[in-house]
C-alpha cells in the first residue's frame, strides 16, 4: 500500500472528526447537527480505503512467510554442506558440528525474525482497526444521538387562550378578595 492511500484514509477519518467536532450544536444541548449525506459519503470513503490496509498487512504476512521458507532453505544448504563437508573430512568432526550449530544458529534467528515480523504485522493491524473503531463507534453515537433528537416531538404552545381565561384564576382559588385592602383592618 502507498503512503498516499494510507495518508488518504487518515484524511477521511480526519475530515469526519472536524465535520463532527465544528457542526452547530442543538439549542441546550451536547448534541450536534451534521450533514448526513456528507458524513455517510466519507465513512464509505473510508472503508473503501481501508481494505488497502487489509491487503498490506496480508502482504507483510506473505513477506514473512517467504522469508522464513528462505531462511529455512538456507539452513538446510547449509546443514547439507556441513554434512558433505563432514563426509570429506571424518577425520575433522568439529567441522560438522561447527556446520549443525551454525544452522540451527541461522534456523533460530530466522524463527525469531518471523516471530517478530508477524507481531508487528498484527500489532500494525490491532492498531489501524482500533483507531477505525474508535471513529465508528464516536461517529455511530453522533448519529444515534441526532436521530433520536430527530425523532422527539414537541407539542407547540397554545397560541390563543379561551376567552374566558384571564391568567390570575389559579392564583386565588378562595372566595377572598383579589386585592388587599388596607382600610379593611
Amino acid at each position: 500500500m502507498s503512503d498516499q492511500q494510507a495518508y488518504d484514509l487518515e484524511t477521511l477519518l480526519r475530515e469526519l472528526r472536524e465535520i463532527v467536532d465544528t457542526a452547530r450544536t442543538m439549542p441546550m444541548s451536547a448534541s450536534v447537527l451534521v450533514n448526513r449525506e456528507e458524513t455517510l459519503e466519507l465513512i464509505d470513503e473510508a472503508l473503501g480505503v481501508m481494505p488497502e490496509e487489509l491487503r498490506h498487512a496480508r502482504w507483510l504476512l506473505k513477506e514473512r512467510e517467504e522469508y522464513l521458507v528462505q531462511a529455512r532453505r538456507d539452513a538446510e544448504d547449509i546443514v547439507e554442506a556441513g554434512r558433505a563437508q563432514a563426509e570429506r573430512m571424518v577425520e575433522r568432526t568439529e567441522v560438522a558440528r561447527e556446520a549443525r550449530r551454525v544452522a540451527q544458529q541461522v534456523v533460530a534467528q530466522a524463527e525469531a525474525d518471523s516471530r517478530r515480523l508477524r507481531h508487528e504485522a498484527e500489532d500494525y493491524i490491532d492498531q489501524k482497526l482500533a483507531a477505525f473503531e474508535v471513529v465508528l463507534e464516536r461517529t455511530m453515537a453522533t448519529v444515534v444521538k441526532g436521530r433520536e433528537q430527530l425523532q422527539a416531538v414537541v407539542e407547540p404552545l397554545p397560541t390563543e387562550l379561551p376567552d374566558h381565561h384571564t391568567g390570575l384564576e389559579s392564583m386565588y382559588e378562595s372566595d377572598e378578595p383579589a386585592v388587599y385592602n388596607q382600610d379593611d383592618r
